[in-house]
């Protein structure tokens, strides 16, 4: 254990007690878990990789035998929601009245650290609700598969992205040399993802801040460090202050859909797309960057524009659809806490 860079006494003692029932002979059940892959060729080359890098042999490889390929979580990645819904069915997921009420209680429990959160990072309140929203409900799914299987499976049984998932596995080892969390014990999403936030490894290491000041940064249980790191997040990926996010347009003339944005990121200016026949709010200046898109709503086609906050959005999930549902649902929680707040002054 002491080559381990950087470890504390107390997080040996963890890591130690983890390691016990990891895989070196504790029971014959752990024995038993830990072939799965134990002989996979990516996985001895995984292990030997993060041993050059520094880390415990031991420690690696106990992870590693410990975790258990999952075929729900090929399946599960396999078929993502975004590439086989409308936007009409999408919404209906994420925007139901029962979330958006839980998202107003969530921001009335957590109102000064949201607004702590806001005012430090610029974010607004109801973006950084919405997104603990949309992943979780709050809280309260987070995810059941254990985030080592997660990432095992992937790195060594997706071959799609291999290369992506073997990173944040190698991401994880080193979160776990420097946060005290129980490698057995965390669970996430089938991509591995954790905590409030869904969080993955690396976006942890990298954007997770310790919040409420206690000397550690736990994603997991502690909402937090979580409304913190959500907020963290959006400030380090460009999140524009007080700018729009997206806006409804309407058509002047019909528009074939190869002519709208294929690509996230806004390249064409509001000019370009004003011209094309798009029309919205004048008052947004024409040199301003946006993508353009049409989405299948329950009632017929919607056209939107979407600035450099939607853009900032999609860094957090690659989907218009996602964006949009982050964005509808933290007005639909706004609006609804402006409403019951204007009912409590009488």
């Amino acid at each position: 254990m002491d080559a381990i860079p950087g470890i504390t006494k107390a997080r040996k003692a963890l890591l130690s007690a983890c390691l016990i029932g990891v895989g070196f002979g504790a029971t014959q059940q752990v024995l038993a878990a830990a072939t799965d892959y134990k002989d996979h060729p990516k996985a001895k080359a995984f292990i030997e990789e993060m041993v050059e890098k520094g880390l415990d042999r031991d420690f690696v490889t106990g992870l590693i035998h410990d975790a258990k390929h999952q075929k729900s979580i090929i399946k599960a990645i396999s078929r993502p929601a975004e590439k086989r819904l409308t936007w009409g069915e999408y919404r209906k997921i994420f925007l139901g009245q029962s979330r958006i009420d839980q998202g107003v209680e969530f921001w009335n429990q957590h109102r000064d650290t949201l607004r702590r959160a806001s005012q430090q990072y610029g974010v607004p309140e109801e973006i950084i609700v919405a997104i603990i929203g949309v992943e979780t409900r709050y809280g309260r799914h987070a995810g059941s598969y254990r985030v080592i299987d997660s990432l095992a499976t992937l790195a060594f049984d997706y071959p799609p992205r291999s290369k992506f998932f073997t990173g944040q596995l190698g991401e994880l080892m080193l979160l776990l040399q420097e946060q005290p969390l129980d490698p057995k014990a965390i669970k996430g999403s089938y991509a591995g993802a954790m905590g409030f936030g869904q969080f993955i490894p690396s976006s942890y290491r990298h954007y997770a801040v310790d919040f409420d000041a206690d000397g550690s940064i736990d994603l997991l249980n502690n909402p937090v460090d979580a409304i913190g790191s959500v907020a963290n997040y959006f400030k380090r990926h460009g999140w524009r202050s007080g700018q729009p996010v997206t806006l409804s347009a309407a058509l002047d003339k019909p528009i074939e859909s190869d002519k709208l944005s294929k690509k996230l990121k806004p390249i064409e200016t509001l000019a370009h797309w004003r011209n094309l026949g798009l029309t919205f709010d004048p008052q947004l200046a024409n040199e301003l960057k946006a993508t353009a898109m049409r989405l299948q709503a329950v009632d017929g086609e919607q056209h939107w524009i979407g600035l450099h906050n939607f853009y900032v959005i999609t860094r957090y999930n690659h989907s218009r659809l996602y964006a949009m549902a982050v964005y509808q649902l933290s007005q639909e929680i706004a609006a609804l806490k402006a409403k019951q707040q204007q009912v409590a002054n009488g």
